[in-house]
């Protein structure tokens, strides 16, 4: 399988994390590309109509994306513990991982309005409903969702954990810990996975 990713994408930073704690970091090769929305790289936009990473491309059919597909897709070829649990415990955790998503989302979408959009044609108030969504996210992460982040780390968590360190990797000055305790104790404890560390971003 062949991964089109990017190092500072939060979107393949869970698929990578993903891949390493179910051991299937092997079985994928990586594909570095630089694409933006205004200019998408070639190779991804062959792969995916939407020129959007991450886009895993696999042998026996066409290539999947976005990474919550993709996610889904690789949980389904381990034989060990899964990230998207049966049950009940399934849409919690996929509620979770939208929730996570669209803060990411959120957070990407605030930071193209700075650096892809002129600056004559730049809109304070939509930069500002996009941050308003984030601290909204966190906290309801702080209070209705930490119980469970405390559980078996699942794709709601891992999500949940490459959110908040894309927030502290682009998002310094938000300083989402100050008030949301238990949610940055949570999150000192996620941020020590290996998975974590060997995917973190560059400077």
């Amino acid at each position: 399988m062949k991964l089109y990713s990017s190092p500072t994408s939060p979107y393949v930073r869970k698929v990578r994390m993903l891949l390493i704690e179910t051991g299937l970091d092997d079985r994928v090769e990586q594909v570095a590309i630089a694409t933006t929305p205004i200019a998408p790289d070639a190779a991804i936009a062959a792969a995916n109509p939407l020129g959007k990473i991450p886009c895993l491309e696999r042998p026996d059919g066409p290539a999947i994306f976005d990474s919550r597909v993709i996610c889904r897709y690789l949980d389904s070829l381990h034989p060990g513990r899964k990230f998207y649990p049966r049950g009940p415990a399934e849409w919690t955790a996929a509620t979770l991982e939208a929730l996570a998503d669209g803060m990411l989302d959120a957070a990407v979408i605030a930071l193209y309005e700075s650096r892809l959009r002129p600056a004559e044609a730049q809109f304070q108030p939509w930069v500002d409903a996009q941050i308003l969504k984030i601290t909204r996210s966190l906290d309801a992460l702080e209070t209705l969702w930490i119980a469970h982040l405390g559980g078996p780390l699942d794709a709601g968590g891992l999500a949940t954990g490459v959110a908040l360190g894309y927030l502290d990797f682009r998002y310094g000055a938000l300083d989402w810990r100050a008030t949301r305790p238990k949610l940055a104790a949570w999150h000192d404890g996620f941020a020590a996975l290996d998975s974590y560390r060997a995917t973190m971003p560059p400077a």
